[in-house]
């Protein structure tokens, strides 16, 4: 099964794919996690890249970021299927993939529920102008995707501002139908 989270940052997007992850036993790839350990960790031109992209609070350019994920999917456990996190975030994107999801969740949620919620957190690239830059992005860019998924019937909208329980019920009994 191949199933992909969306939603902006902090739509609590992240939270109920590690829950559905879990409870299916399929592995979990969080794009931004994995583009962040890149850009620490490696230094080659693509890794400089990212991190600027990180830190500017742009997306990682295209074709970088098809090329990341392919590089990870050629690992064998996510050969019975895959739960994506936040990835694709716009249509060129999606069309680099290499598999058509059976389910695409749309953890959706207000930009100030969003704002709030990641103010909480500390990260270098959680400043106000970038959470604002952020979320502009996301919805320019990654909305329209959602209009793609509707058309392939596997776009799933659930509403992100209900406790954590809620919306993992709710997603365990789309996936149960």
């Amino acid at each position: 099964m191949k199933i992909i989270f969306l939603g902006p940052q902090g739509s609590g997007k992240s939270t109920q794919a590690q829950l559905l992850s879990e409870m299916l036993n399929l592995p979990r790839i969080e794009m931004g996690q994995l583009f962040r350990d890149i850009a620490q960790t490696d230094i080659t031109e693509e890794a400089k890249e990212i991190k600027k992209s990180l830190l500017s609070g742009v997306l990682v350019p295209d074709e970088i970021a098809v090329k990341t994920l392919h590089h990870e999917l050629e690992k064998s456990k996510y050969a019975a299927g895959i739960v994506l996190d936040g990835y694709p975030r716009n249509i060129h994107q999606y069309s680099g993939l290499n598999f058509r999801p059976d389910y695409v969740f749309y953890v959706k949620v207000s930009d100030e529920e969003a704002i709030k919620r990641l103010t909480r957190r500390s990260r270098e690239d959680d400043t106000p102008e970038l959470l604002a830059k952020r979320l502009n992005v996301y919805h320019e860019l990654t909305e329209p995707l959602l209009d793609r998924f509707k058309e392939e019937n596997v776009l799933k909208e659930v509403d992100g501002e209900r406790p954590i329980e809620n919306i993992h019920q709710e997603i365990k009994n789309i996936i149960k139908e």
